[in-house]
């Protein structure tokens, strides 16, 4: 971990994720919340999206949000319970370097105090690819309340300490990412 704190914040790039089969932008109360404190923290908002709970369209989107060396941290609401269409650990988990067993654990140490023994339903989780920091939060509003109030606001900050994210995501390496949408050859072009 990081422990070059400074006094001055180093502010992070993030992309925020809401999955959700039935939310458009204007029901997406959780994104709209994670939005403004990410933006009232100080860090920079580079994209936001809703995807319906398609496992293969969450990983199309988080590889190339993790790819990507302008994006320092994801953050995704929703998809974490056990309805049967709940599925962004399983498609998330396939994408991390290293798991960040602690974020759950306190995540639900957390929200036992607000809900008890429910907070037992939560695959609320946390990882690093590729230098990028990602962490996933129940949909609800206040789940996204707690973790970011929690834990989030304090880990994406560079002056937090004992040790916090900033430092392993500002070293994210650089990719050649416009590659990816590069065309090759006129039957490619159809």
């Amino acid at each position: 971990m990081s422990s070059d704190l400074t006094s001055e914040l180093k502010p992070l790039n993030v992309a925020l994720l809401t999955v959700s089969d039935t939310r458009g932008p204007a029901e997406d109360t959780s994104g709209q919340y994670l939005e403004d404190q990410v933006i009232e923290a100080g860090h920079r908002l580079l994209a936001r999206r809703i995807l319906p709970d398609d496992v293969y369209l969450i990983r199309a989107l988080m590889s190339l949000w993790i790819a990507d060396p302008e994006v320092h941290s994801i953050i995704i609401t929703g998809g974490t319970g056990f309805m049967e269409r709940d599925s962004t650990p399983e498609a998330v988990g396939a994408l991390l370097d290293k798991e960040i067993v602690g974020f759950g654990e306190e995540f639900r140490r957390l929200s036992a105090a607000e809900i008890a023994s429910s907070t037992i339903q939560s695959r609320a989780f946390g990882g690093m690819a590729n230098n990028t920091v990602i962490f996933c939060l129940p949909g609800s509003t206040g789940a996204c309340r707690t973790g970011w109030e929690g834990i989030l606001k304090s880990q994406l900050d560079s002056r937090h300490g004992p040790c916090n994210f900033s430092g392993l995501t500002l070293r994210k390496p650089d990719r050649a990412c416009q590659r990816l949408h590069e065309v090759i050859g006129s039957r490619a072009e159809r």
